[in-house]
């Protein structure tokens, strides 16, 4: 199947999974999201079960009811093969998967069943499947999916609907290829609980352009499979998108996933990506919670401070009101995380507040030394003047920090009309910078009531492969000093290096003659017309004065 069809798929069962709850009174409500994806996750568990134990053994692939082959094998059979299994695969019953689920739901009390279910699935894979909030304790698999609705004579039929959602569509075949695709799908899914920008904390998608540039440029092809055992973070790392893109050109047994995110929407997604992209090892590593005010991953020798990271990807939120607990940052114990400032809280325009600079600043302290990250910034951040902003670039050319800029096309983002770029910080300290202005590229699509900009694969691979060799081309890249930058008052535009080009044409003496006449006589041609209209002006003027 392809991975149109996946897509499609899968954007069939949300729909579908939607329209239940619509008809049981829960279409956009607060709940209706966490059914969705929690649906959408006891399903994924139980393909990766069947998907696996398949693997394993042949016969169970090749029987036309593996779940009855299998419990038609002896117990010692049994036990073997599940002990096989890898440690990020699922511990589920053959009670629990879903045909068989299936099959009970005409007894009575079966919401009961089902949610009976999904908890004891999540009591038993607690260990490897919870994700951690801020404060220490552990947000399980599922919730009792059935008491959201308040007329307990429908929970019943309730629970009978999602299983005939769900049993009718396989995502086994889903575990044999990487997961690129599954940007799109948080878009498609987010797309009904942001129509009003999503409240305070609202979640976006980072376009697939995006991601595959930050993690082609921070891991390059040629050095795919030298990059082992290193620690990948985003704090703001919403369905993981970036994660996902960088776990993929390292490899996913090559590298540890550590994130955070305020948003519960985006921790159940970000569980739902590691699962689907063989990450499940990295769960444990996921927090939910307010990064800025209290980051969720610190050093376990020394808690005061901040665990720091090989590889950080993120495209924080820019503007938020965060005056609520402004004053809560600045302490003595913060000023080094937040060295360069917090920005005061403004008389007007409280959501304007420029958090994304605070999230800069705490990657900077959660990057190792010699670790590599790729920020996606306003575009504004790499001009700014004064302020924050300033002090932040001063610090990265001072110290020699930044590998390059890529200044995206407007509209790269359909969901904000802010022009943005992706800032590449390498602390191993290089001798020049790149800077690429790519804001000619790509073709303007229209995407509902937005315009959106769609960069080709073919422009991808140019952004990528210039930066990578530090070259510089006509109209899209120059590769300045430190030096240079600093006397540009630490501007990372690309377009206040560029040089201008002066075209030459080679004529003859005869031909630049012939050319100088041309000029000349039209030149005269335009004195005498200028001459004529002066003339019919002042007789017109005349006219008017002797009429009036």
């Amino acid at each position: 199947m392809s991975e149109l069809s996946f897509q499609q798929q899968t954007r069939d069962l949300i729909d579908g999974l939607k329209a239940v709850c619509a008809s049981y009174g829960l279409g956009n409500d607060g709940n209706e999201y966490k059914i969705i994806v929690q649906c959408f996750l006891y399903k994924l568990l139980c393909d990766k079960f069947a998907y696996e134990l398949k693997a394993l053994d042949p016969e169970l692939a090749q029987a036309d009811d593996w779940i009855a082959r299998w419990q038609d094998k002896p117990e010692n059979e049994r036990d073997m093969l599940t002990m096989q299994l890898g440690a990020d695969v699922p511990v589920i019953t053959a009670e629990q998967l879903l045909p068989a689920l299936f099959h009970r739901q005409n007894r009575a009390d079966f919401a009961h069943d089902f949610d009976d279910t999904l908890r004891d699935i999540a009591a038993a894979n607690n260990d490897i499947f919870a994700v951690h909030a801020g404060g220490g304790a552990k947000i399980t698999l599922f919730d009792r999916l059935s008491e959201f609705i308040s007329d307990t004579s429908r929970r019943d039929d309730f629970c009978r609907a999602l299983v005939n959602k769900l049993v009718g569509v396989s995502f086994e075949r889903l575990f044999q290829q990487k997961y690129d695709f599954y940007a799109a799908l948080f878009e498609y899914l987010i797309s009904d609980y942001n129509k009003d920008n999503g409240g305070k904390y609202a979640e976006y998608y980072t376009p697939h352009a995006v991601a595959t540039i930050m993690a082609e440029i921070l891991v390059p092809t040629d050095q795919r499979g030298e990059v082992r055992n290193v620690s990948c973070y985003d704090p703001s790392s919403g369905s993981g998108t970036l994660l996902m893109a960088l776990a993929h050109a390292i490899g996913e047994n090559n590298c540890s996933i550590w994130a955070q995110d305020i948003s519960q929407k985006s921790s159940a997604l970000i569980r739902l990506n590691l699962v689907l992209n063989k990450l499940v090892h990295s769960i444990p590593h996921i927090v939910q919670g307010n990064t800025i005010l209290r980051p969720g991953h610190r050093r376990k020798d020394s808690p005061s401070q901040l665990q720091q990271f090989d590889y950080i990807v993120s495209n924080p939120p820019f503007k938020m009101d965060f005056s609520d607990f402004r004053d809560d940052l600045d302490t003595d114990a913060n000023k080094p995380r937040f060295f360069a400032g917090i920005p005061n809280v403004p008389k007007k325009a409280k959501d304007k507040m420029a958090i994304y600079l605070l999230f800069l600043q705490h990657i900077l302290a959660s990057l190792k030394p010699g670790g590599k990250a790729a920020v996606v910034v306003p575009t504004g951040f790499i001009t700014a003047q004064a302020g924050i902003d300033k002090r932040i670039r001063k610090k990265l050319v001072d110290e020699k920090m930044i590998a390059g800029v890529v200044s995206m096309p407007s509209n790269i983002f359909a969901t904000t009309g802010t022009n943005v770029s992706i800032l590449f910080i390498d602390k191993s300290r290089r001798d020049d910078v790149v800077l690429i202005d790519a804001s000619n590229l790509g073709t303007k699509v229209k995407e509902g009531k937005n315009q959106k900009t769609v960069l080709s694969g073919e422009e991808e691979q140019r952004i990528i492969a210039t930066f990578n060799a530090r070259e510089a081309t006509n109209d899209l890249s120059v590769v300045v000093s430190y030096e240079d930058i600093a006397a540009k008052n630490y501007s990372l535009s690309a377009g206040q290096f560029f040089i201008p080009k002066v075209e030459y044409s080679d004529l003859s003496p005869q031909e630049f003659k012939e050319r100088l006449l041309e000029y000349e006589s039209t030149l005269e041609k335009l004195f005498k017309d200028g001459a004529a209209l002066d003339v019919s002006i002042k007789d017109n003027l005349s006219k008017l004065i002797h009429e009036s």
